[in-house]
């Protein structure tokens, strides 16, 4: 029932549902076999699914990421919404920056970058292996894109416009009849937007959410600029040029918690630029990871030197042109689950996931 190659996402809306004690009394089941199977496992790092826990690892991030997934799916809910049973707050600013509505630019001085990592011990195959690639110098966003930016896009017929789309964005436009991202409504000459039973006025300086690539790749063109690739994204949030190498996170090497970035779900929202001031990478990019997923300009493929592990059906069946890459985690992203070098991959029409965008352009 579970396996995404017997039943696509297409066909499952049709297959019986389990009842909830039936799934309940499964789900212990699993919990005590796999309690019991790690009470007595036997380590080996002669094997590659052992080495460094790597197995463990990565069936833990899986979890982590259908963790997300379930919040995509409440967030979806219609009619009574999801009631988070509580929010952890964040820090809201003070005085907001220059750039809390959006709009200035850093700049990156180009030249040959390491990308990816050879991490056995938790990394995914796909950000495998380490290897350098020579960008030409650019600029880039530094925050993500604010709704306030793109309530203008809005305002300016962006979505009438046929000029700003790609064919394919145009399509997709004329059939899903598309005038604003997901979750979002009009009352009267005001726009609100909606997080679980949270239901506002859209907040001008917060990361616009919940668009898909053709409407990231459109506002781009109406601003002028374009998406930045993968590489691009990852030299901004982690390559220091002063010492030619990379970061783990764009604050440095401990890991996310909610003090550093709007990570790990219990924010249930999604922050006003610069809540988070450490959240910040070597070039001065604000909010590269959390908040919210930054779609990019490349297709998901393989690295120069790319070996499937632990099987080809994790990463090598979706290379191709058919998805885009996403950097950077959400506010629902678990913090086991993401870095620098995570990639995560999506069709381009995808706007129930938690997703936004920076633009770039080349200097």
């Amino acid at each position: 029932m579970y396996n995404p190659f017997e039943h696509p996402r297409a066909n499952r809306a049709s297959l019986a549902l389990p009842t909830l004690s039936q799934m309940t009394a499964r789900l212990r089941e699993i919990r005590e076999r796999v309690l019991d199977r790690l009470a007595s496992l036997q380590w080996n790092d002669e094997n590659p699914l052992l080495e460094g826990g790597y197995v463990y690892n990565m069936v833990l991030q899986h979890e982590y990421q259908h963790n997300e997934t379930i919040l995509q799916t409440l967030q979806l809910k219609k009619g009574d919404p999801y009631h988070p049973p509580h929010r952890i707050a964040f820090a809201v600013p003070d005085a907001p920056s220059r750039s809390a509505n959006g709009g200035a630019m850093i700049s990156f001085g180009g030249g040959r970058v390491g990308i990816g990592t050879d991490d056995r011990s938790a990394a995914y195959d796909n950000e495998r292996p380490r290897h350098e690639v020579e960008l030409r110098p650019f600029l880039i966003d530094r925050t993500a894109v604010t709704n306030g930016q793109y309530l203008d896009f809005i305002s300016d017929a962006g979505y009438e416009r046929k000029d700003l789309w790609s064919d394919a964005g145009g399509r997709w436009v004329s059939e899903t009849g598309a005038v604003a991202p997901k979750y979002w409504f009009r009352d009267g000459g005001s726009w609100f937007s909606r997080v679980m039973d949270l239901v506002r006025p859209t907040a001008r300086t917060s990361p616009v959410c919940h668009v898909c690539y053709h409407e990231a790749e459109a506002f781009a063109t109406w601003s002028g600029m374009r998406l930045p690739t993968e590489f691009e994204w990852e030299a901004a949030a982690s390559w220091d040029s002063a010492t030619r190498t990379a970061r783990s996170f764009p604050w440095g090497g401990s890991t996310p918690t909610t003090a550093l970035a709007n990570v790990d779900q219990l924010s249930f929202d999604i922050a006003p630029i610069d809540a988070f001031p450490d959240n910040v990478s070597p070039i001065g990019c604000y909010g590269m990871i959390g908040d919210v997923w930054e779609w990019t300009s490349s297709d998901f493929t393989g690295y120069p030197g790319f070996q499937s592990f632990p099987y080809k059906e994790y990463s090598e069946e979706f290379f191709g042109s058919e998805y885009k890459v996403l950097r950077g985690g959400s506010w629902a992203t678990r913090p086991g689950a993401v870095r620098n070098t995570f990639r995560n991959w999506d069709y381009p029409i995808r706007r129930q996931i938690f997703s936004g965008f920076r633009c770039a352009r080349d200097a």
